[in-house]
C-alpha cells in the first residue's frame, strides 16, 4: 500500500511484522486485527487515520502472516498477546496509545485496556465484547452457543488445519466473503490473504489462539469492568457474535458507550469503511 512502511520489531521475546504510516510525531494508533486476517485487514483505515495526523501501526499479531509463530498452545494466552502489544507501544512512544481492535484483536485490546490502562489513551472495539462478558454470558445464552460452535471444532488436533486448507482455503475465504464480494475485495486482496494463510505454521498458530481458551486464557481477564475510555462499534448483522454480548458489555463497563451500525456484519470495517472511519475520528477528536 502506498505510504505504508514494513518493518520487523522485537517485542516480548518474539519478532512481529509491523505495517506503519503517518507522521512519526503523531499520536500513536495501534490497529489489532482478528481471525483470520492480518495487518492488511485494516487497509481501509490506515491511510485515513495517517492523513488525519496519527502515527498508525498495524502488526501481524503473533502467529499470523510474517510474524513469529511460537510452538505450543501456551504461547497464545491472552496475557502474552497483551504483552506483545505493550512492547510495541513502548518502542513507538513514551505516551499512551489509542488502541483499536477487531475480533480477537479487540479481545487483546480490551484485555490491555482493562489490566494495563496506563498504556491506553482510548480503546475502540469493533464487533467484540469484553472478554469476561464473552466468558460468562455465552454459557447461559443458547443463541450464542450455535454461533460459537466452530470454536469446539478448532480444539481438535490437525483436523481443523486440514479443513481450513481444503479447496484453496475455501472456508476462510467464505468466512470473510472474499471471493463472494468483488465490490469489497479485489483479486489482489484475495491473493494477499491466501499468501498470509500459506505461511509455514500460520494455520496452527492462528488456531492456537482458540486452543489457549482451554488453558484458561480468558480466565486471565479481570472480573472488574473498569477500562480505559472506550467506544464500541458493532455491525448489527454479525453472524458470529450476538448483540446481547455488546449490550452486556456496554451495561457493565461504565467508561464508554456502544454504537450499533445497520446493514453491517462482523466485517464492518470492510463493508462500511467511511462510517467506521468517521466514528473512529469523531471519538478521537472528543476531549
Amino acid at each position: 500500500m502506498e505510504g505504508v512502511n514494513s518493518q520487523f520489531i522485537k517485542t516480548n521475546g518474539i519478532t512481529l511484522h509491523v505495517a506503519s504510516a503517518g507522521p512519526e510525531d503523531g499520536p500513536l494508533i495501534v490497529l489489532l486485527h482478528g481471525f483470520p486476517e492480518f495487518w492488511y485487514g485494516w487497509k481501509n483505515q490506515i491511510k485515513p487515520l495517517a492523513d488525519a495526523g496519527y502515527r498508525v501501526i498495524a502488526p501481524d499479531q503473533r502467529g499470523y502472516n510474517l510474524s513469529d509463530k511460537p510452538e505450543g498452545i501456551e504461547a497464545y494466552r491472552i496475557d502474552t498477546l497483551r504483552d506483545d502489544i505493550i512492547g510495541l507501544i513502548s518502542q513507538f512512544t513514551d505516551q499512551k496509545a489509542i488502541v483499536i481492535g477487531h475480533d480477537w484483536g479487540g479481545a487483546v485490546a480490551w484485555h490491555l485496556a482493562s489490566t494495563r490502562p496506563e498504556y491506553v489513551e482510548k480503546l475502540i472495539a469493533i464487533n467484540i465484547p469484553h472478554p469476561h462478558i464473552m466468558k460468562t454470558v455465552t454459557p447461559v445464552y443458547p443463541p450464542q452457543w450455535l454461533k460459537s460452535s466452530y470454536i469446539a471444532f478448532f480444539q481438535l488436533p490437525d483436523k481443523p488445519e486440514a479443513a481450513l486448507k481444503e479447496n484453496n482455503y475455501e472456508k476462510l475465504d467464505k468466512a470473510i466473503g472474499l471471493s463472494d464480494r468483488p465490490e469489497l475485495f479485489s483479486s489482489e486482496d484475495i491473493k494477499k490473504y491466501k499468501e498470509a494463510w500459506k505461511q509455514p505454521g500460520a494455520l496452527t498458530s492462528m488456531l492456537n489462539w482458540y486452543r489457549a481458551l482451554r488453558k484458561g486464557s480468558l480466565a486471565e481477564n479481570p472480573r472488574e469492568y473498569h477500562t480505559a475510555p472506550y467506544r464500541m462499534i458493532w455491525g448489527m448483522e454479525d453472524r458470529f457474535l450476538s448483540r446481547k454480548l455488546a449490550k452486556e458489555t456496554a451495561s457493565r463497563c461504565p467508561n464508554g458507550h456502544l454504537i450499533f451500525v445497520d446493514e453491517a456484519s462482523h466485517w464492518i470495517s470492510h463493508e462500511k469503511p467511511a462510517i467506521v472511519n468517521q466514528l473512529i475520528l469523531e471519538y478521537l477528536e472528543k476531549q
